[in-house]
């Protein structure tokens, strides 16, 4: 139970009532870190395992941490292309470990931090991002109304959205006055597209590091942390790929500058654009 910081009694009760078959709880372990949504590997003496996604403990920003919506869309996802796992169930008791969670089963997949995947051969590569463009497209393809995911998202222009609800956030939790941010918040307001089409189902935060990789075909098993997930415009994930790919590569940036793309075997923008 190292790794637990709740009550895995309380945990093991509840597991009793809604998860009969998985008998009782040999270990708990944090699963990967830096996580806003603290996830967990619930194991039981004969291994087999579920994973635990809560929200963290404390006074939250409003909408923040919405796992009740995670849990929502990959539900309804689980009966689309879309690789996600399977939902098991949803607890908004925080009675139980102190904060809202759900239960999910656990895929078996290598999770990558770093996009230039160093450890792995121009071929892994490239079957990866074309897979990558391919999942986004088969995402922004769902039919959300046919999933039950009509209302999942606010009614409006989605970048309008978007921005109201950053600026909203900043503010909830601004501590002095940062004049480059009051720059970029006065250049967003000014410069918001108008959304024509019809909205899709957008992901949020669509990069490498959300998603489990099959070891052996090098193609997504599941697309994970949908906590920013809405209806809106498509072209929001797109451009969000493109952009962190802009960045400095390494830790912090995660990207591509100065990266020669093609000697690695990863797609440039255009040829991932026109993938998906």
């Amino acid at each position: 139970m190292q790794d637990a910081d709740f009550d895995v009694s309380a945990l093991q009760a509840y597991l009793t009532q809604s998860r009969p078959g998985f008998g009782s709880i040999s270990h708990v372990g944090r699963a990967g870190a830096g996580q806003s949504n603290p996830t967990y590997i619930l194991e039981n003496a004969e291994g087999a395992s579920l994973v635990l996604r809560r929200k963290p403990f404390g006074k939250l920003l409003p909408s923040a941490h919405a796992i009740d919506r995670e849990y929502r869309v990959m539900k309804a996802l689980s009966a689309t292309a879309v690789p996600v796992p399977q939902m098991l169930s949803y607890c908004a008791d925080t009675d139980v470990i102190g904060a809202a969670f759900f239960l999910m089963e656990r895929v078996s997949g290598q999770a990558f931090m770093d996009p230039r995947l160093k450890e792995l051969d121009a071929s892994a590569r490239k079957s990866i991002f074309t897979h990558m463009a391919q999942v986004l497209g088969t995402l922004h393809a769902v039919d959300i109304h046919a999933v039950g995911l009509g209302d999942y998202g606010a009614p409006g222009d989605y970048f309008a959205r978007g921005v109201s609800r950053w600026v909203k956030q900043y503010r909830a939790s601004e501590t002095q006055n940062q004049p480059q941010v009051e720059e970029l918040i006065a250049w967003l307001e000014s410069n918001i597209p108008t959304q024509n089409e019809a909205a899709t189902l957008v992901h949020g935060d669509y990069r490498l590091d959300n998603f489990l990789i099959d070891p052996s075909t090098y193609q997504i098993c599941a697309v994970l942390d949908w906590e920013l997930s809405t209806t809106g415009h498509p072209l929001s994930d797109l451009g969000s790929v493109i952009m962190q790919w802009s960045l400095p590569p390494g830790r912090e940036g995660r990207g591509f500058m100065g990266v020669d793309r093609s000697a690695l075997g990863i797609p440039s923008d255009q040829e991932f654009i026109e993938t998906y």
